[in-house]
């Protein structure tokens, strides 16, 4: 009998232990991120600085109102351009948010601590009819 609940009590600590490091482990766990909602609030109030990380092609379909574009493809050569400071909030944006979790991990693996990736991206915030210009609306942005 002591052998049974011995093996019992083993499994269970076992599935949890293992559950623990599923939860550790999961990449929506560790990365900081924001709803759609809360982005566009925060981003419309001025508090954030919000990146459009989708490539050239995909901003010309529309992009937010004041974001800065900065495609995946640039972020290596660029990252000079992303604020690092712990007061300067950046929101990442891509179209589904694939790439804006991937980017996020990466830039806090250089050390960045204040970037968050936004839920659901801009192929969410169009089907929501939220407003959006063309990158050549933007304030600053070179005309093609």
């Amino acid at each position: 009998m002591f052998a049974r609940l011995s093996r019992r009590f083993g499994v269970l600590i076992v599935l949890g232990v293992s559950s623990l490091l599923l939860q550790a482990c999961s990449p929506e766990a560790a990365l900081p991120n924001v709803s759609l909602e809360q982005a566009r609030a925060e981003h419309e109030a001025g508090q954030v600085l919000m990146i459009d990380i989708r490539e050239s092609q995909e901003h010309a379909t529309g992009v937010a109102q004041g974001v800065v574009l900065l495609p995946m493809s640039q972020v290596a050569q660029r990252v000079a351009e992303i604020p690092k400071q712990a007061d300067q909030p950046v929101l990442l944006i891509c179209n589904t948010q694939n790439r804006s979790r991937a980017v996020t991990e990466a830039l806090q693996e250089q050390g960045f601590t204040n970037i968050r990736y936004v839920n659901g991206g801009m192929s969410e915030w169009a089907k929501r009819g939220w407003p959006m210009v063309k990158p050549q609306d933007l304030v600053g942005a070179p005309k093609s």
